[in-house]
C-alpha cells in the first residue's frame, strides 16, 4: 500500500513499520515548490493517519490500532512531528537542530503483551494523537535496537529537510534527492567559492 507523504517525493518507504516514522515525517510541507502539510486540518490529518496505518499494519503483518483524531489531536500530531524532526537532526548532529529537549516524547503510554506465539510485543496505548505518536516511537525503538534508525535523515538542503532512508553501502547520503538538492548546493558552494575569489583579487 502507498505511503502518500513518502512516496509524493519520489522515494522509496523505510523498511517494515519505520515507514510509519517515515511518512509522519514527510506529512510536513517541505521541497521546492512547497508541499502542502498533510496534517494542517484535523480532515487531512485522519485521512493520511488512516492511510499510513493501513500500510503500516501491511508492512508489520498487524492489527492496525483504531484512531480518530480531533482538532485538538491535530494540533499535537503536528507537535509531536515537529519534536520528532528535531530528534532527527540532533542524532545527526546537523547543524539545524534546535537545542532543548523534546517534552512530549517522554510522556507517551505504551504496554507490553505476551501474544499467543510467546512473543512479548510493544503496543501502542493512549486515545487520538498520543496512540499515534505512541506507535511512532515504538517503531523508532525497534529501529535502534535494529541498527536501522540511523538510516532515516533529513535532506541536508535546510529549504527542503524531506525525510530520507539512505540505503547507500556506507550511509553517507546527507540528500534525498541528489540531483535535486545535491546539485543546488553544489552550485551555490561554487558560486559563493568564486564570490570570494573575486574579492580577494
Amino acid at each position: 500500500m502507498p505511503w502518500t507523504a513518502t512516496t509524493r517525493y519520489g522515494l522509496e518507504p523505510a523498511p517494515g513499520g519505520l515507514a510509519f516514522v517515515h511518512d509522519l515525517l514527510n506529512t510536513r510541507p517541505a521541497g521546492r515548490p512547497r508541499t502542502p502539510d498533510l496534517l494542517e486540518t484535523v480532515e487531512d490529518a485522519q485521512s493520511w493517519l488512516d492511510q499510513a496505518l493501513a500500510s503500516w499494519s501491511a508492512a508489520t503483518g498487524r492489527p492496525a490500532p483504531a484512531v480518530d483524531l480531533t482538532a485538538e489531536d491535530a494540533r499535537s500530531l503536528r507537535d509531536f512531528r515537529h519534536d520528532l524532526q528535531r530528534s532527527l537532526h540532533a542524532r545527526h548532529g546537523d547543524p539545524a537542530a534546535e537545542p532543548g529537549t523534546a517534552g512530549s516524547l517522554l510522556t507517551l503510554p505504551t504496554a507490553l503483551r505476551l501474544d499467543e506465539h510467546g512473543v512479548v510485543r510493544v503496543e501502542p496505548r493512549g486515545t487520538g494523537w498520543r496512540r499515534a505518536a505512541s506507535l511512532a516511537l515504538i517503531e523508532v525503538y525497534d529501529a535502534q535496537g535494529a541498527d536501522t534508525l540511523r538510516r532515516l535523515k533529513a535532506c541536508r538542503n535546510t529549504r527542503c529537510q524531506v525525510a530520507f532512508y539512505d540505503r547507500s553501502r556506507n550511509n553517507s547520503g546527507v540528500w534525498h534527492d541528489v540531483h535535486v538538492c545535491g546539485n543546488a548546493a553544489n552550485l551555490r558552494t561554487y558560486r559563493a567559492r568564486k564570490r570570494a575569489a573575486g574579492d580577494r583579487a
